[in-house]
């Protein structure tokens, strides 16, 4: 269980430096409140994109599918496979970086397409089609898993931030104010204190006057 108050000697000058830890501490904890409602702002934004792109990226993998199929159908599955073996299988995939509120967020960049390396006249239209829906489907892939990659790290990010504002509001912030609360009380009876000492003093001292 957190301690209620800080362990501090109750003097003006620890009650003006625990107020100003108290203002930058509000500061921050209105600073963070904001970063997190921004970030669960961003963050519904790619659950609503990752949905959308989903959707696509399945949409295409039918199209391409169906047209693997109808090049099978039409040219024969054996040679289907024989020219799938001389298209070259690697993509590159290029990424950088975009910013969320600190957070850096994936972005990819799709390399060239896949190069041909077979005579058109020995294909058919429905294998190029192939082809081509299986680009459109790697695209889309890309496209899902950078939003997969962002809603991760945003997610994580949104914890952290949670944490660090629960923190605050919960712990660090009431402490702080218990603690100003603790000393201002201690120097008002102090201030009594020193208020009937005096009177006292001054009582005896008019006392032997006369």
């Amino acid at each position: 269980m957190a301690k209620k108050i800080l362990d501090v000697k109750p003097t003006r000058m620890e009650l003006l430096r625990i107020r100003k830890r108290k203002a930058l501490a509000m500061k921050g904890y209105q600073l963070l409140s904001e970063k997190r409602d921004a970030l669960i702002s961003s963050f519904f934004k790619l659950i609503k994109e990752r949905k959308k792109k989903r959707q696509e990226m399945e949409e295409k993998l039918m199209e391409a599918y169906k047209s693997l199929i109808m090049a099978e159908m039409v040219m024969g599955e054996e040679k289907v496979h024989w020219l799938a073996e001389k298209i070259s299988k690697e993509r590159k995939i290029k990424m950088e970086k975009s910013n969320i509120m600190g957070v850096s967020i994936p972005k990819f960049e799709l390399g060239e397409e896949i190069k041909l390396d077979y005579s058109l006249l020995s294909t058919h239209s429905e294998f190029d089609e192939a082809i081509k829906k299986a680009n459109e489907v790697l695209e889309k892939i890309v496209e899902v898993a950078e939003v997969e990659g962002s809603i991760q790290l945003l997610g994580k990010e949104i914890e952290k931030t949670k944490r660090r504002v629960n923190a605050l509001e919960y712990i660090f912030i009431p402490r702080l104010l218990a603690t100003i609360s603790y000393i201002e009380r201690q120097l008002e009876e102090r201030e009594r204190e020193d208020f009937f000492r005096r009177k006292r003093m001054k009582a005896l001292l008019q006392k032997h006057e006369y």
